[in-house]
């Protein structure tokens, strides 16, 4: 068994705090990008507001 700091480690670039690899991400660790469902909607609204004034 693994200790949790022996676990791979990214940066949430929403809230800039590190999360740490979960059995549930085992198989898509590479496109894990937020450490929550709450940052996740935080970054998509971001996105959609930044592509909006591109288009305008």
């Amino acid at each position: 068994m693994r200790k949790k700091s022996d676990l791979p480690t990214k940066i949430c670039p929403v809230c800039n705090r590190p999360f740490a690899w979960r059995k549930k991400w085992e198989r898509d660790w590479i496109n894990v990008i937020y450490c929550s469902d709450a940052c996740r909607a935080v970054g998509k609204r971001k996105t959609l507001v930044v592509l909006k004034n591109e288009a305008s």
